[in-house]
């Protein structure tokens, strides 16, 4: 039987389109989205690790001009991406396996990364300092301390997994990302756990 960790990609592509309608439009990461987008140069282009169908969040950086690059294992989802904006990049991808070559200047992993377990997290570091352009802003959300938490998509378990907050910073440290700010829980973004970084080289 497959780990749960393992099925996370089935699961989005079988539900990809019932979680872009509970998500809905919504947006309350406005205040960490601009934040990172504080990092950026004007007219940066970000990889969005995990963009779902684009909504909200790709919405906000179009908007403000930014150019995007979206991965997201789903075809639902993408095909979803490629009908609200189609001028940007709308790649079907696995985050662990990327073919792009180039670097961005903004990295987002938001509600996706702790889609994988552990030791796949901890590989993903590796995939940023790669993927980086000079002094390149890093943003993604985690839980609060390492362990597994469970809870479901369309009536089926969904997967989330944490590192401890001291490996974390290990490996950003070794992956050449200084810490810009990291808040366990903000009450005002849903109590989600978001990490900032800047990528030093």
């Amino acid at each position: 039987m497959r780990s749960h960790a393992e099925s996370i990609i089935g699961l989005y592509q079988r539900h990809g389109r019932a979680w872009a309608h509970d998500r809905g439009n919504r947006l309350i990461e406005t205040a960490w989205l601009d934040r990172f987008r504080a990092l950026l140069p004007a007219q940066a282009n970000i990889l969005d690790l995990g963009c779902g169908s684009g909504e909200p969040i790709g919405r906000y950086f179009i908007e403000h001009g930014f150019r995007l690059t979206g991965i997201d294992s789903s075809p639902p989802l993408i095909e979803l991406c490629r009908q609200s904006f189609p001028s940007q990049d709308w790649r079907i991808a696995d985050m662990r396996a990327l073919s792009i070559e180039h670097t961005f200047n903004g990295i987002l992993a938001w509600d996706s990364f702790f889609h994988l377990c552990p030791e796949d997290q901890r590989k993903m570091f590796v995939v940023f300092s790669k993927r980086a352009a000079p002094r390149a802003a890093l943003m993604f959300t985690s839980g609060t301390s390492h362990g597994i938490a469970m809870g479901s998509l369309a009536g089926e378990p969904l997967y989330h997994a944490s590192l401890d907050p001291d490996e974390y910073r290990a490996l950003l440290e070794a992956g050449a990302f200084d810490v810009v700010d990291h808040v366990i829980e903000d009450p005002t973004c849903g109590d989600r756990t978001i990490w900032l970084a800047q990528f030093r080289e």
